[in-house]
């Protein structure tokens, strides 16, 4: 797919026509810039209003479409973040069940949605508000995903870390554990080349350790989990001087429902992230083609509005779409300006002489209306 595209328009002089016009294009793109893929971009006859007003949404328009464009990969970033989480392969984006780059090239306008006789300010800031709406309501949903996800991944945290931290409750079975009115079982985290030194001291760091109650339970990387009974009135001067010899006793208590509670919640989170994945990525496929179709639309505005007050009315324009490739945009660009007739081309050269180059916010002067598309 290609992700970079040039919106233009170039004025249809006296005694010519727009069809005229672009036979002249196409026949010197193919002579001089061959690769470059070349549209028409169909723009319907919208309701100028007055010179006034035009000039007042100019100002806007660059900045709408910064804003605009910001939520369009804002949207398909968090696409193809979602696939890659998922394992689903990337798949096409679509306005409509049309490829994006299809539904550019081969862009209508949507009467039904946007009506030429509205006013173009009026088409403007419905486009803007709808965006605006679809950006809150994607915040709202990465939120709640995220959040779910956060959750979860503390969760795998406890239990993927080394013994001394980790959750234990997933390694302690009930028969290890020895509860009774006198007797206690502690947990305690050894270092993996300590345990010969564990195993020939418990008994002995205090008085009422019972014999052979040592059991390992768990091992990894870096440490081994061993059980201890004892007498639980000795339990805390076990703890003191298992710390003394290296030795980490965890505060541990086995309850089978405190167990089943956290598993189950578990479950249920593991369930809801790829509930709310599955959900967020299907809400982003249909939000981008809504975003990017009407961002379309506000392309064509800008296009149509820009010629007005470049060329005048009544509106007397060709508007197109290309791709150059990078080696031959400076070409592409003499080809566009050699198009134009010479008194728009003096007039439009540069700021220094008083015209009106770099209008709306536009980084080069150019004597033709022209833009960027970035779809990526």
């Amino acid at each position: 797919m290609t992700t970079r595209y040039w919106a233009a328009s170039l004025p249809v002089g006296q005694g010519s026509s727009a069809s005229s016009l672009w036979s002249r294009l196409q026949e010197s793109i193919s002579k001089q810039a061959f690769d470059t893929a070349l549209y028409r971009f169909n723009i319907p006859n919208l309701r100028v209003g007055t010179l006034d007003s035009l000039l007042a949404l100019s100002d806007d328009l660059l900045k709408s479409n910064n804003f605009i464009e910001g939520v369009s990969h804002k949207i398909r970033r968090q696409i193809e973040e979602l696939e890659r989480l998922s394992g689903v392969v990337s798949s096409s984006l679509t306005v409509d069940g049309v490829p994006v780059d299809s539904y550019l090239t081969r862009f209508a306008w949507d009467e039904a949605k946007y009506p030429t006789m509205s006013p173009l300010k009026e088409i403007v800031d419905g486009i803007h508000v709808h965006i605006a709406k679809i950006e809150d309501d994607l915040k709202v949903r990465v939120a709640e995903y995220s959040n779910v996800r956060s959750q979860l991944n503390a969760i795998n945290r406890k239990q993927a870390g080394s013994l001394a931290v980790r959750d234990l409750s997933n390694l302690v079975k009930p028969q290890d554990i020895v509860t009774s009115e006198h007797l206690t079982t502690l947990l305690a985290v050894v270092s993996k080349y300590s345990q010969k030194d564990w195993l020939s001291s418990y008994e002995t760091l205090t008085t009422y350790v019972a014999p052979r109650s040592s059991k390992k339970l768990h091992e990894d990387n870096e440490y081994a989990l061993y059980t201890v009974t004892l007498f639980s009135r000795d339990a805390d001067n076990f703890r003191t001087k298992a710390r003394e010899r290296g030795f980490q006793v965890r505060d541990f208590e086995y309850n089978p429902e405190t167990q089943d509670s956290r598993k189950q919640e578990l479950e249920k989170l593991t369930q809801d992230q790829e509930t709310l994945r599955s959900s967020l990525l299907q809400w982003c496929y249909t939000s981008y083609g809504e975003v990017f179709s009407s961002w379309m639309h506000f392309c064509a505005v800008r296009v149509f509005s820009e010629s007005i007050l470049r060329y005048g009315l009544p509106p007397s324009f060709l508007s197109v779409v290309l791709s150059p490739s990078i080696k031959n945009e400076k070409k592409v660009r003499s080809i566009l300006e050699g198009l134009c007739s010479s008194s728009n081309s003096t007039y439009w050269k540069t700021e220094d002489e008083g015209g009106m180059a770099g209008f709306a916010g536009d980084a080069d002067a150019h004597p033709y209306v022209s833009f960027t598309i970035n779809l990526i």
